[in-house]
């Protein structure tokens, strides 16, 4: 870990989300980008828990092979691993070089919680899934968003011509990244703030509503949706109706541009067990915090049509997507990030898991295959047959 003022200063916006850096960075992004603060009701976390018994599950690598659960975290760059069963911490694992009580970025899950945000306003009336995003802000008017609904802004449902290329250095993507502060600017080229960049994107040819392509952007202009259906900023309105009533021990950030617009799409710092929470929060129904028929939606799931002729099928391919949460088409609900990323709910056996990562790559279709199935083997441990 780089932790010496020499080491940290090799750290840039052209390296940190690559190794070695990217171990520093992610639970420090706040260093590196301007963040606005999502505060928590503050409170002491208990003790940390050992991982046990879970810590000798037998899991197939990528390569493979058979590895302990503890040596596939230390070997995939986890940086922590946390398990709630029944509401309870009951294991956890945090790298050598973690601090498990700073917020680490969390990337699209993210975007999930936004997705919730929306659900909140949606429950008191604040937000409807029938207008259209040029309703919010006039500003997209003219671009893809325009005249998308709300409903397929949160379900990844946009007609729009852009592509999620995350190692891009000079094309569209790269200026998606640099207008939120994320890549360095190019000296011969002006970087506008996130929200005229979105408002510049164009519309693909198919209608909205018919094809699910995943795309970050959508969640960025939602955002910017709720943010003017409120009246009220993103940072602030998610500490009120969501991390503060839910609990979350720890002040979460989330990265911000030149003029505050917020990266929800990927721009959410948490810690560990405050993802935990959330999860648990959508397994218990909302319990309040979000309206019940909202998240009972999640469970539902999306269009499974759609999905399956969409751009992720592969990765679930009896699953579904619902206001930006994944449904497993196994009983499972996950929120997956970049890097390795990961929060799975399993009501069945009442467990929830949190994994926080480092991984090299920003995705790797073979390593997702395998954390689906350790992520079932590890809901499925101590249980009773039947």
């Amino acid at each position: 870990m780089q932790n010496s003022i020499t080491d940290r200063a090799q750290i840039d916006l052209a390296n940190w989300r690559t190794r070695p850096h990217s171990s520093w960075a992610f639970h420090n992004a706040a260093e590196l980008v301007p963040t606005a603060t999502i505060r928590s009701a503050r409170l002491q976390e208990s003790p940390a828990c050992e991982l046990g018994d879970f810590a000798d599950i037998a899991v197939e690598d990528l390569d493979g092979e058979s590895r302990s659960l503890r040596d596939f975290l230390v070997k995939n760059h986890t940086d922590a691993f946390v398990i709630m069963r029944g509401g309870e911490f009951i294991a956890e694992w945090c790298a050598d070089h973690n601090d498990a009580s700073k917020p680490h970025l969390v990337f699209s899950v993210s975007k999930s919680i936004t997705g919730l945000l929306a659900g909140a306003l949606v429950g008191n009336g604040k937000l409807s899934l029938d207008a259209v995003a040029g309703d919010y802000v006039p500003e997209a008017i003219g671009s893809a968003y325009g005249d998308v609904p709300v409903r397929d802004l949160l379900n990844m449902q946009v007609s729009i011509d852009f592509d999620e290329i995350y190692l891009d250095r000079s094309g569209a993507f790269d200026r998606y990244r640099r207008a939120m502060l994320w890549n360095p600017e190019h000296k011969d080229e002006a970087t506008p703030d996130l929200k005229s960049f979105l408002c510049t994107l164009p519309k693909a040819s198919h209608p909205h509503g018919t094809k699910h392509l995943y795309r970050s952007p959508n969640a960025d202009m939602a955002a910017l949706v709720i943010e003017r259906a409120a009246g009220e900023r993103f940072a602030e309105l998610l500490s009120r109706l969501l991390w503060r009533p839910m609990g979350a021990h720890t002040d979460a950030h989330i990265t911000v541009d030149r003029a505050g617009n917020p990266r929800a799409s990927g721009g959410i710092s948490m810690t560990a067990r405050d993802l935990a929470r959330v999860g648990e929060l959508v397994r218990q129904g909302g319990r309040g915090v979000i309206p019940a028929e909202w998240v009972a939606g999640l469970w539902e799931g999306g269009d499974r049509a759609i999905w399956a002729a969409g751009d992720q099928a592969n990765c679930l391919p009896n699953g579904s997507y619902r206001n930006y949460w994944y449904e497993t088409g196994a009983g499972q609900l996950a929120a997956m990030g970049i890097h390795g990323q990961w929060l799975w709910i399993d009501p069945k056996t009442e467990t929830v898991i949190v994994r926080q990562s480092a991984e090299s790559n920003p995705i790797d279709e073979a390593m997702d295959q395998v954390m689906i199935k350790l992520m079932k083997k590890v809901s499925a441990f101590g249980q009773k047959p039947g």
